[in-house]
C-alpha cells in the first residue's frame, strides 16, 4: 500500500519540474561551451517525433515533470536514505530506462554507445543532478528536513 496522497503527487509534479529546469539549465550550458555536442537530447527527442526543437522541450519537460515528478511521488516512500539521496537513486532507474528504450529508438544505440563512451556517463550524471534536485525540492516541499551530501546532523553528540 502507498501512502503518498494526491497532494504529494502534485508536490513531486513541482519538485519534477524544478529538476527538469535545473537539469536543462545545464544542458544548455554544455552545448553553449560545445561539449559533447552529439549528446543533444532535445535534438534526439524531435528527432524521433519529427518536429521542431520546440517539440523537443516539451516532450523533454513533459517526461521530467509530470512522467518522472508523479512516480517519484509515488515510490518516494519505499526508497532509503535522505531525500536527495532518494531522488538520486530515483533518478539512475529513469538513466536506466533511458538508456535502454530511449537511446536504441533514438538511433544512438544501447545505452548511447553510437556518441560515444562518454554519453553513458555524461547522461548518469546529468540524471544524478536531477534526481538530487528532485528530491531535496520534493522532502522541502513535505516539510522534511533534507540536508544534503556531507552534512552534519543536529543530533550527533
Amino acid at each position: 500500500m502507498n501512502t503518498s496522497s494526491g497532494s504529494d503527487y502534485g508536490k513531486g509534479i513541482v519538485a519534477g519540474f524544478a529538476a527538469t529546469v535545473v537539469l536543462s539549465v545545464i544542458m544548455l550550458m554544455k552545448e553553449a561551451m560545445g561539449l559533447m555536442p552529439e549528446l543533444n537530447m532535445i535534438k534526439m527527442l524531435s528527432g524521433m517525433l519529427n518536429g521542431p526543437p520546440a517539440v523537443g522541450w516539451v516532450v523533454h519537460f513533459a517526461i521530467g515533470t509530470l512522467i518522472w515528478g508523479i512516480a517519484f511521488a509515488w515510490l518516494d516512500p519505499y526508497l532509503p536514505g535522505s531525500q536527495w539521496f532518494r531522488g538520486v537513486i530515483f533518478a539512475c532507474g529513469a538513466w536506466l530506462i533511458m538508456m535502454v528504450v530511449l537511446m536504441p529508438m533514438a538511433g544512438a544505440g544501447l545505452f548511447g554507445l553510437n556518441l560515444g563512451v562518454m554519453a553513458p556517463v555524461a547522461t548518469f550524471v546529468l540524471h544524478c543532478v536531477y534526481g538530487a534536485v528532485l528530491g531535496s525540492v520534493y522532502g522541502a516541499l513535505l516539510g522534511r528536513d533534507a540536508p544534503g551530501p556531507g552534512a552534519i546532523s543536529r543530533t550527533a553528540a
